[in-house]
């Protein structure tokens, strides 16, 4: 756990300080005087739309990539590696497929959302770009979470990604650039983002594109698409179910309703960065650990990451909901994003299950039975589909947060079963249950004692009881062997 709690470190560092550059952006998005609601939400729109179109432009090739590269690394020279070679042209195949059906569907789309969302239309064809950019940087970044280069990919991602935003934000703020400019830019960042992670893997002489069909193709080439196809719908599935609802929203509420559903995503999304970090780290991992059947090493990562997951997701969110409230009136944030408030305490606890149940999605997708995502992603998609458009429709985005939590509630149950029942993996015991008790002391002491202080004197004591309750809980009661260790290797830092 070493070496993946020391990237996830700095990873998560990387990731927060893209999210404190991501929190100016959305203040600045969301500020008195500054985007409006529904040019906000138009941001939101080009990432789910990107994402679902790297669901389905990448055919399935980014999972294929880092569970068979230890495979070629074992094998081959590095010059002779010709998985990328596959994996690019997949993804190049995949986006003209979705160019196509893009000018295809054209009519249906603009049937959609003309009467509520017209905005999402004046740049229709501006998201494909924007889409292409990621496609080809998820593809190269499935390359570098094989070779355990996940910081750099976190980096670009999460923080240089934002930093480049921010500058057109600022642009666009002071009228230096029409909204029409700052859209076709920020179209772009994405390729600017690709080109830059596609130079470091080059310098790094990992990343080769050989002609040449390899002695492990041909030998693995049928399993690897066996797998590609049922992966492929599983992702796509995922993908449709984790981004649906923001275009219901659309739909039926139009984009200020979604700008501010987007807002109070964004908060709930703050809890889950850890878990975003170690996904990436573990990748790698987790395939050399299955290929060499180390069942120990798996069990072990599998319920280590349950709980520190779960403690710093806890720990996130207990700060958010004591002061979110307050945030919004001192920061001058538009009056119609307190709106959102529940959205954000429902998100926020569907963002703690998913931390709680760890990596149990990566650890099956690294498996001989990585099939079973795939019909757990149509379990979770039979449920999110129906459950979205039936709430957003009678119950407006707090439907669409509720929807979420019962949809992701069943999705993990169910992996977790499977893990629990196949491999006897079950990371849960009484410390879970401390756990929880510890953040609910901390809590209820920093709400009822110091709520009645407003302003950022009242943000400040609050957020600094909370968090030394409980930070005092988790070294009393010894809740993970990873806090100690970070203690004292901090320790011995400066002795």
């Amino acid at each position: 756990m070493g070496s993946i709690r020391k990237q996830t470190i700095i990873s998560s560092l990387l990731v927060y300080v893209g999210f404190i550059i991501g929190a100016i952006n959305t203040y600045f998005y969301t500020k008195n005087g500054s985007f409006t609601p529904e040019q906000y939400a138009l941001t939101r729109i080009f990432f789910d739309f990107a994402q679902n179109m790297t669901a389905f432009g990448a055919l399935g090739v980014i999972p294929v990539i880092y569970k068979f590269y230890p495979y070629y690394k074992d094998n081959l020279e590095k010059h002779k590696i010709d998985l990328m070679t596959w994996g690019m042209l997949a993804s190049l195949i995949g986006f003209l497929l979705i160019l196509l059906l893009g000018l295809y569907f054209q009519p249906i789309f603009v049937h959609q959302f003309t009467e509520k969302s017209k905005l999402i239309l004046d740049y229709y064809y501006w998201m494909f770009p924007f889409a292409l950019g990621m496609l080809l940087f998820s593809t190269l970044e499935g390359f570098a979470w094989a070779l355990q280069k996940t910081v750099v990919t976190n980096f670009l991602r999460e923080t240089f990604l934002r930093i480049i935003t921010s500058i057109i934000i600022v642009l666009y703020y002071f009228k230096i650039i029409s909204f029409d400019r700052f859209v076709q830019i920020f179209a772009c960042l994405y390729l600017l983002v690709f080109l830059v992670m596609l130079i470091f893997l080059l310098n790094t002489g990992e990343l080769h594109f050989p002609s040449v069909i390899s002695r492990v193709t041909k030998k693995f080439w049928k399993k690897m698409l066996s797998m590609q196809i049922l992966i492929y719908c599983g992702t796509l599935i995922a993908s449709i179910a984790a981004t649906i609802d923001s275009f219901i929203i659309a739909k039926f509420q139009g984009l200020v309703v979604v700008g501010v559903f987007v807002f109070a995503q964004y908060a709930a999304n703050l809890v889950q960065v850890p878990q975003r970090s170690i996904q990436a780290i573990s990748a790698g991992v987790l395939s050399r650990a299955w290929k060499d059947k180390n069942y120990q090493e798996i069990s072990r990562i599998y319920k280590r990451s349950c709980i520190n997951l779960m403690l710093i997701a806890l720990f996130i969110f207990g700060n958010l909901w004591l002061n979110v409230h307050q945030g919004i009136q001192v920061l001058h944030i538009q009056k119609e994003y307190e709106t959102g408030l529940g959205v954000i305490f429902i998100l926020g606890l569907v963002r703690i299950i998913d931390a709680a149940t760890g990596l149990n999605g990566m650890v099956i997708a690294t498996s001989t039975f990585w099939r079973f995502e795939f019909f757990s992603g149509v379990i979770l998609l039979a449920l999110r589909l129906p459950l979205t458009y039936y709430l957003i429709k009678n119950y407006g985005i707090l439907g669409s947060a509720v929807a979420e939590l019962v949809s992701y509630s069943c999705y993990n149950l169910i992996r977790f079963e499977f893990l629990r029942r196949k491999f006897n993996m079950q990371p849960f015991d009484g410390k879970t249950v401390l756990a929880l008790l510890v953040t609910g002391f901390a809590y209820f002491t920093a709400f009822y004692v110091f709520n009645n202080i407003e302003g950022f004197v009242g943000i400040t004591i609050r957020t600094i009881t909370f968090s030394g309750i409980m930070v005092a809980g988790i070294f009393a009661l010894q809740l993970t062997p990873d806090a100690l260790q970070l203690y004292h290797n901090f320790k011995k830092r400066f002795e």
